[in-house]
């Protein structure tokens, strides 16, 4: 019905997604309202933001919280309620919050704001709301924000990469004296695990391991709020390893990528897709692990665990909860976790600290998983005597996957996790999926970039007159266009030297090409 503001530019095709998406797609009896979230695959090239940064929030963003460049994600706020003068005896109605960035607790929260007001008053509503969001500052890594919305100020910190992992965020909140007291977000991100997880905590272990491999999943959920939470804290438990394959958490049958991803031609992609449509159940029983649950409930007790079971007993009337899959887990199950969630649920602690133990567990798990592939490829670096200011910059040395291998027995995993189980197995595994690579890709490139602002260092220390004094002209020339491009490529990858480093070459060049004969001075100035 409307987009606001109304020169925001979609394809008809993202229009039509966006509408779909919007709905729960299978029967719900149930009233009121609800929230969810969709992940939409950009169609119709580039497009520019108005919010133009040049890369500098995603080089000091997590890598887990980079702004998307080919997706848009969709915060949805869903009311129905009976109304007898509508057609289908129903109001129904979305409003939908479109953005680049995984902020699901913000815009779940603002939309909580929002919406209510918005089905009350319409369009002057949003225009009000949208001039305030106008004026809010743009997300900086590691700032604390005020954003004025509606008569309340809503606080929260963007994490940036230089926090440490597992370290609380509500303890760094400056509580400056507003008035009204602002309404705080722990996290910007972070769902509530331990909800989320509910009735698959036994479980934990064998999801990490799928997620880490990059697996083809499929969610059954009861409504596209369980479906996507459970997928975007699925997507959330290999941090601050990026999960770098794609994921939908909720998909409809008429998505444009529907046939893409039922076709029995070609294997599952590498996809976590959240559905709510029992039709799925027979599209995609050819996927390798499925998981069903049922509506979320919070008990007293442990909530009821699903089971694994076999591929062959997926029903197609009736599905049972579980995970069917027939994939054996490489390393052994962890009672200790269990233990202390069940002390938890006993002593009647809050969900927020049940979600923290979660994390932690996770975290260290990952962390225990990474440390010695970055301990291997931090050894490929050259030796810092080897980088000499007149040669090209030696190479990094290529990732030979036995190496690693051999590393594993002094310096693998077992330092610092109590669990056993087939460590090698699973890296061999990991090698071959797409969060190996997108993590190979981005420490190479962090690598590439160091190497480069070494050797700019080491440029200008150097003593540059005495290098000249047996060059040929052709030489020095030659010198000057390789520090230029090089002075060129520094500040467009914004490598990490700094400004009097950059500053010092600038005046060396300028030293160099006032030494040269004028009619050589004249072609590179202009040059």
């Amino acid at each position: 019905q409307l987009v606001y503001p109304y020169d925001f530019r979609l394809t008809e095709k993202e229009k039509t997604s966006i509408c779909y998406l919007s709905f729960p797609d299978s029967y719900s009896g149930g009233l009121g309202d609800t929230q969810f979230s969709f992940r939409l695959r950009q169609s119709g090239g580039q497009r520019t933001t108005p919010y133009q940064d040049h890369g500098q929030y995603n080089r000091e963003a997590p890598l887990t919280l980079q702004r998307e460049a080919a997706h848009y994600f969709g915060y949805v706020y869903f009311r129905q309620v009976k109304d007898s003068s509508m057609k289908r005896g129903y109001f129904q109605k979305s409003l939908v919050l479109v953005s680049r960035l995984p902020y699901v607790n913000l815009f779940q929260s603002l939309l909580q704001l929002i919406a209510p007001e918005y089905f009350d008053k319409l369009e002057p509503c949003l225009e009000a709301v949208c001039n305030e969001i106008d004026q809010w500052p743009p997300p900086v890594p590691g700032q604390t924000l005020n954003l004025p919305v509606m008569g309340v100020v809503i606080q929260v910190r963007i994490p940036s990469r230089v926090d440490k992992p597992g370290s609380s965020p509500v303890k760094q909140f400056n509580q400056e004296n507003l008035l009204p007291a602002p309404m705080v977000l722990p996290s910007i991100h972070e769902l509530d695990l331990f909800r989320c997880f509910q009735p698959v905590l036994i479980h934990i272990q064998m999801l990490w391991e799928l997620m880490l491999l990059g697996e083809p999943i499929v969610i059954m959920a009861p409504s596209p709020t369980v479906s996507s939470e459970m997928v975007l804290a699925l997507t959330s438990c290999l941090a601050p390893l990026r999960y770098c394959c794609d994921y939908r958490p909720y998909f409809t049958i008429h998505d444009s990528e529907f046939k893409e991803y039922t076709t029995r031609t070609q294997a599952p992609p590498n996809i976590v897709v959240g559905v709510t449509n029992p039709f799925f159940i027979k599209t995609l029983q050819h996927w390798p692990h499925i998981l069903r649950v049922g509506e979320l409930r919070m008990s007293g007790d442990l909530p009821k665990q699903v089971k694994v079971k076999k591929l062959a007993k997926l029903k197609t009337l009736d599905t049972k909860p579980g995970i069917y899959t027939s994939y054996k887990t490489f390393l052994h199950k962890d009672k200790t976790l269990i233990k202390r969630l069940l002390k938890g649920i006993q002593r009647k602690r809050p969900s927020e600290v049940q979600s923290a133990l979660l994390r932690r567990h996770l975290l260290e798990l990952t962390q225990s998983f990474i440390i010695p592939l970055e301990h291997y490829i931090a050894s490929l670096m050259p030796l810092q005597r080897a980088i000499t200011p007149w040669k090209n910059p030696p190479q990094i040395r290529p990732f030979r996957q036995e190496d690693f291998m051999k590393t594993l027995e002094h310096a693998g995993p077992q330092l610092t996790c109590v669990l056993k189980g087939d460590w090698l197995g699973l890296y061999r595994r990991f090698f071959k999926s797409p969060n190996f690579d997108g993590w190979y890709r981005q420490r190479h490139k962090e690598m590439t970039q160091k190497l480069e602002a070494l050797h700019l260092e080491a440029i200008c220390e150097a003593n540059i007159v005495a290098w000249m004094k047996d060059k040929s002209e052709v030489e020095i020339v030659d010198l000057v266009l390789k520090l230029r491009e090089k002075l060129v490529r520094a500040r467009c990858q914004h490598l990490p030297v700094k400004e009097e480093t950059l500053q010092r070459v600038g005046l060396y060049i300028e030293t160099i090409i006032n030494s040269l004969p004028e009619d050589l001075q004249a072609v590179l100035h202009h040059h």
